[in-house]
């Protein structure tokens, strides 16, 4: 029979809506610790076989890429899995949480500009999407109680911008590449609605709503892994 554990975790209590689940299921924060691992190991493949067969230029795009990946995973992991008895530290835990979204996305972009584009245009898209990431670590730091809605619409927000460069992307990635980044995105917004829904939600004490939310995170990653991996070599 499975154990149901009251909440004592103070970070549990700080969500964006302040709604307390009853339990915390077993399987917070597991996918993201596992997802941070496997970032690391491939995000350091990507970056030395960057640096070693294409150009400084694309290392250190990798670079950005990887670390923000290895980051947001570290952190979600972090903040999920560990029992803070500390309100300040939840409180600052959940910030950075969030906040490395916004990073994370900006860093996604950053390869395919520098790798795919003019560099004018390059240049232009990661204006947007920085300034825009800076914008978003500006509110979950300065907001940190907004309406859920507010941040799930500003992180598909920053994700459709590069429907504003869709042809450049096809003409200088390719269509392999392009699809992988539609069935990235198509997956990161199912888990968008799925975080703002609080659904589905079948085992509570062991696999809840917000592990379908990691687990599409972690599977959006992956294509756009691959799609980065792609455009890299």
């Amino acid at each position: 029979m499975p154990v149901t554990r009251p909440i004592h975790n103070v970070g549990e209590r700080l969500s964006e809506s302040h709604v307390v689940e009853a339990v915390t299921p077993r399987a917070r924060g597991w996918i993201h610790l596992c997802s941070a691992v496997a970032a690391l190991i491939a995000g350091t493949a990507l970056v030395a076989s960057a640096w070693r067969s294409t150009s400084p230029q694309a290392g250190w795009a990798a670079l950005v890429y990887a670390t923000s990946v290895v980051a947001m995973f570290t952190v979600s992991a972090t903040y999920h899995r560990v029992r803070w008895s500390s309100a300040p530290a939840a409180k600052w835990m959940m910030r950075l949480d969030h906040s490395m979204i916004f990073a994370f996305i900006a860093a996604c972009y950053t390869p395919l500009a520098v790798l795919t584009m003019e560099p004018q245009t390059g240049a232009e898209l990661l204006t947007i999407v920085w300034t825009g990431a800076a914008a978003g670590v500006v509110l979950k730091v300065c907001w940190p109680v907004a309406p859920r809605w507010v941040g799930v619409a500003l992180y598909l927000l920053l994700g459709y911008v590069a429907l504003w460069f869709a042809g450049t992307l096809l003409d200088g990635a390719g269509i392999t590449v392009v699809g992988l980044l539609v069935a990235g995105a198509a997956l990161y917004n199912i888990g968008a609605i799925l975080y703002g829904a609080r659904w589905p939600n079948p085992w509570p004490e062991t696999f809840g709503h917000h592990e379908f939310f990691h687990a599409f995170t972690t599977a959006a990653a992956a294509c756009h892994f691959v799609a980065i991996w792609l455009v890299v070599h």
